[in-house]
């Protein structure tokens, strides 16, 4: 079976010990939204979703299940590089 985004949500969510009331406050979102993402009921804006990303330190494509590499390797980037991909 292939993870669906609502499973990697939770299971993340659960790997940190948060509760879905905390996951809201920290990315700015009520707890039903949380609920929503979780039962594959409703999906979250690009914006969200990058949060959530940045919130459990994963990548989007991972959360999409585009990967099964849950972050990115950033460790053949220089300072200079890095700083032209933040904007």
């Amino acid at each position: 079976m292939i993870p669906t985004f609502a499973s990697r949500l939770r299971q993340l969510r659960l790997d940190k010990n948060l509760r879905q009331e905390q996951v809201a406050k920290l990315i700015g979102v009520n707890k039903s939204a949380i609920s929503t993402y979780e039962n594959n009921t409703r999906q979250p804006s690009f914006d969200i979703l990058v949060r959530l990303a940045t919130l459990y330190r994963v990548s989007t494509d991972y959360l999409l299940g585009m990967t099964n590499i849950r972050s990115l390797d950033l460790s053949g980037l220089s300072a200079v590089s890095y700083t032209h991909l933040t904007l």
